[in-house]
């Protein structure tokens, strides 16, 4: 686990988000995370897009299943579940900015349901979701042994669990560390940065079964040069933006880190992937079934259309 120089704070990540929620806006869009480029030939909009459906398919969202999104950022993900699976999604967010334009986005509809709290402080019933989805939090979460274990007794016997996250790589030379992991962690407010081991353990030690684990790297890296683009085309035409860019709050070094973060991926200081999990069923027990440490497929839509997903790569 790599872990930054400052202790950062949920404070700090909900002012990371309001203080850059006008240019997440404009250059991310209402989904605040990365696109799966399958074929590379995918627009960015479907790709962002694509990373959604992809994980939705791996844990089999659909028609009624209660849906819940830690992290749920602008709301896009949880609107795509409610619209195209049929998904009833409660979305939790810490950022202010983005509870208010989530709640435009749904008007009086009771689908998706949205909290601007911190997840801890949830009040939701024991084992009433069918599934709990975390896209790119889990790493601005602060004590994630204590999130896998709420998303783990908020989940029905038998449900699943996804999450997508940025990873360290599992043995990263020192100037992995120094030079991106470390201040990636620092200005992107994330308290933490695991790898896949350490992932495992955290979904091990909620009492999760049948882990799977897919490395997405490769396919999402293009995400970067995108979004640097769009922040360099913006830059010479915005004078706002250039004043922000050099004299507004502390978390405008974030346009630095977007740098850090592509390079990270391009030197290999930084990987990403896909996990899922189950909850075991009422009386089975929580010790790891060797029976389903085999590799299993699903759809990708990419290339002849079927890609393997591996377990975890000490179990191969």
């Amino acid at each position: 686990m790599i872990y930054p120089m400052e202790e950062q704070m949920p404070e700090g990540v909900a002012a990371h988000y309001d203080e850059l929620d006008k240019y997440y806006l404009e250059i991310w869009g209402e989904h605040v995370h990365h696109g799966l480029w399958e074929t590379g030939r995918e627009r960015t909009d479907e790709a962002t897009r694509l990373l959604t459906v992809r994980l939705a398919e791996a844990i089999g969202i659909d028609e009624g299943h209660r849906v819940c999104d830690a992290g749920c950022g602008y709301g896009g993900t949880a609107r795509l579940l409610a619209k195209e699976f049929g998904a009833e999604v409660t979305g939790y967010t810490l950022s202010e900015r983005q509870y208010d334009f989530a709640k435009t986005q749904t008007g009086d509809a009771d689908n998706p349901v949205y909290h601007c709290q911190d997840f801890f402080d949830n009040t939701l019933p024991d084992a009433s979701f069918d599934a709990a989805i975390s896209i790119e939090s889990s790493e601005h979460m602060p004590d994630k042994e204590l999130f896998f274990r709420e998303f783990f007794r908020i989940l029905k016997p038998g449900g699943r669990v996804a999450c997508y996250a940025w990873l360290a790589n599992p043995d990263p030379d020192g100037w992995m560390i120094n030079y991106f992991l470390e201040p990636i962690c620092r200005e992107g407010r994330l308290p933490s940065m695991g790898d896949s081991t350490d992932y495992r353990a955290l979904l091990q030690g909620a009492g999760f079964v049948d882990f799977t684990f897919r490395d997405y790297s490769q396919e999402v890296k293009k995400t970067w040069p995108v979004i640097i683009g769009r922040m360099a085309k913006r830059l010479t035409w915005d004078s706002e933006a250039r004043a922000f860019l050099f004299n507004g709050p502390e978390n405008r070094l974030f346009a630095k880190t977007v740098l850090r973060i592509w390079l990270a991926y391009e030197t290999g200081a930084m990987h990403y992937g896909l996990f899922t999990a189950r909850k075991p069923e009422a009386g089975e027990s929580p010790a790891m079934d060797e029976s389903r440490e085999e590799a299993v497929e699903v759809q990708t839509g990419a290339g002849d259309g079927i890609d393997p997903v591996f377990p975890f790569p000490e179990d191969s």
